[in-house]
């Protein structure tokens, strides 16, 4: 199968798909196709390659197209070689449940990271534009309702902010119905251990429970809305990643994760 027809068979499926063509040098032209298990094609080198399907994974997590500019083994500096990656993928999609101040700084935060914002809030006076101006949806309707409908995919990130137990209890077993790639929840400790009870004594599984983040973020010290978002966005991005958060300097893993190694074409 020529990396055309994988590209067209992976479209007609609706499946994330990027085109990498290499723009420069003696293979200028050479093209990689990758999806989020494999990769196909030579862009010149297996270190060229490899740079490449992990730069266009990080650019269809977010739906975004680029040129990105590497090594000729690819390093990150060295004799330039420019690669456009096309990244076939609709934005994934971000959920916000609770119109707050905490809202409103992530909405701004999930925005630039590449995601369709939808902010949600049963109460009117709340749920505005006006409130959350960065969100490309701000909705009236109650969480669990919202969600039943709502599409969620493994990309999709469930952000609950409502910190209030007759909206956190429905929209968590809501939230455990789906396959969503991240569920966060706001609140303290205690208040963590006290849904979670409740959502045991409904039946909920601890598999399942163990699947909400919460406290929600990584533990960095956050105190404004502004640095809670970064904490948030953090955590996304390490568990999409598999990695703890850490600091890299007392790491040992390497700086970018290898997701799959790169096959023929």
């Amino acid at each position: 199968m020529t990396l055309f027809e994988r590209l067209a068979e992976a479209l007609h499926a609706d499946a994330p798909v990027a085109l990498v063509t290499r723009l420069d040098g003696a293979r200028a032209g050479a093209k990689l196709l990758v999806t989020e298990a494999e990769a196909h094609g030579d862009l010149g080198t297996p270190g060229l390659n490899h740079a490449a399907a992990g730069e266009a994974r990080a650019l269809l997590a977010v739906g975004e197209n680029a040129i990105r500019t590497f090594g000729e083994d690819g390093e990150p500096v060295g004799v330039e070689v420019r690669l456009f990656i096309a990244a076939y993928a609709p934005k994934p999609d971000m959920y916000v449940f609770g119109a707050i101040d905490f809202s409103r700084a992530m909405a701004r935060i999930g925005k630039y990271l590449g995601y369709m914002v939808t902010v949600i809030d049963a109460r009117p006076v709340f749920a505005t534009k006006q409130r959350i101006p960065d969100a490309d949806q701000v909705i009236v309707a109650w969480p669990d309702e919202f969600l039943a409908k709502a599409p969620v995919d493994a990309r999709t990130a469930l952000i609950i902010l409502t910190h209030d137990v007759k909206f956190d209890i429905p929209v968590l077993q809501a939230a455990l119905r789906t396959n969503a790639g991240y569920i966060g929840a706001m609140g303290s400790r205690r208040t963590h251990a006290n849904r979670v009870d409740e959502l045991r004594r409904i039946g909920i599984s601890d598999a399942d429970l163990a699947r909400i983040s919460a406290p929600i973020g990584l533990d960095i010290g956050a105190r404004t809305p502004e640095e809670t978002a970064i904490s948030i966005a953090a955590e996304i991005i390490a568990l999409r990643e598999n990695r703890r958060g850490a600091r890299l300097s007392e790491g040992t893993l390497p700086v970018h994760n290898d997701r799959a190694a790169v096959a023929a074409p």
